[in-house]
């Protein structure tokens, strides 16, 4: 048990979770917008949980790897960047990010984020409609938006949410609905999400309840289905979406280590956008409650061996991270007095 009293937080998790996360020498990343934090959850030289956290207002899309990651925050885009080298440690710390660059993007929505092969950030720009990548002088700049959707506006037509990287180029998208008009993906729920390949605009899979998170792993599109609670993939020959398992909430986030899978779980908001979906009906068949935190799947047998819960202040989670070859990060924020003397020289 994990206990946070300046943020009325208590992190629980389950009790060889600490020895999973040594045994994959890894870390774990994880935004919520609720209260504007992200967290890292790692190791110290004790084997217990080591918690770091930062303040952005609103973050979201996490993406990148243990080195360079982006992160999306209400008007800016941030980059991470691991000061550290190789062996080098700071005050029991074998990573430090520091938050490097940010591009002031205006309130886009961001959701997803990802790093192409150039290393330049693209992202779901779900106010437009349309995946985007950063502007020296503008705020964003388009790189790709939906055949359906007519024309550049801050509308939030479709709900665009979902990004998955194939060969460093944006391969794949998920939406909520197909719609052309203002908040349109919100009568369609229950079943109008969609996957679509980015370079064929061709829909991959449909009838889908509010996807999120499409990624590409080991040969397979995986993708979370938050309006029913399943994790899946999508089978690419007949399009349909192949249920593996099952989760006590609504999804978003999902990263992979190994033959493992990790989802972000959030507890069912108190508002229209949550109600009347597939996942509170699976809840109440199944006799579990909705709640927050991280879930590790085995891929191969789609059983859940590890877990951290969140209580408290925190009910919803966006994104996850894994940090491979990081034992205990630690993450600079620009609230506080730390940053000053974070100084390094290249």
């Amino acid at each position: 048990m994990i206990l946070n009293k300046k943020y009325s937080l208590q992190f629980s998790a389950s009790r060889s979770f600490p020895q999973w996360l040594i045994s994959q020498n890894a870390s774990i990343a994880f935004t919520t917008y609720q209260v504007g934090k992200i967290f890292t959850l790692g190791t110290d030289d004790t084997g217990k949980i080591s918690i770091s956290e930062r303040t952005f207002n609103r973050c979201m899309g996490i993406g990148g790897d243990s080195q360079t990651f982006w992160m999306s925050s209400m008007y800016q885009l941030w980059r991470f960047e691991n000061t550290l080298l190789p062996g080098q440690s700071f005050q029991g710390y074998d990573r430090v990010y520091i938050p490097r660059m940010a591009y002031t993007t205006g309130d886009l929505d961001i959701h997803d984020v990802a790093i192409d092969e150039n290393g330049k950030p693209i992202f779901v720009n779900t106010l437009f409609n349309c995946l985007a990548t950063v502007s020296d002088s503008h705020s964003f700049k388009p790189v790709w938006k939906p055949w359906f959707i007519s024309e550049l506006v801050p509308e939030d037509r479709c709900h665009l949410n979902g990004l998955a990287m194939k060969n460093g180029k944006a391969g794949y998208v998920t939406a909520v609905s197909i719609s052309d008009v203002p908040g349109g993906w919100r009568d369609t729920r229950s079943n109008g999400g969609i996957l679509v390949d980015v370079q064929s605009n061709d829909v991959v899979c449909e009838r889908l309840s509010m996807p999120h998170s499409p990624r590409l792993y080991q040969n397979k599109l995986w993708l979370l289905e938050a309006g029913s609670g399943y994790f899946g993939y999508v089978d690419m020959k007949s399009g349909a979406f192949v249920r593996v398992s099952f989760c006590p909430g609504f999804l978003r986030g999902l990263a992979f280590i190994g033959k493992y899978a990790l989802i972000g779980i959030s507890n069912a908001r108190k508002n229209n956008t949550f109600q009347g979906l597939e996942f509170q009906k699976n809840l109440e068949k199944k006799k579990e409650e909705a709640w927050c935190g991280i879930w590790v799947i085995n891929l191969h047998t789609g059983n859940t061996e590890h877990w951290v819960k969140i209580d408290g202040m925190i009910e919803e989670l966006y994104d996850v991270l894994v940090l491979k070859a990081t034992r205990r990060p630690l993450l600079i924020g620009t609230k506080k007095e730390d940053i000053k003397k974070m100084v390094s020289i290249e």
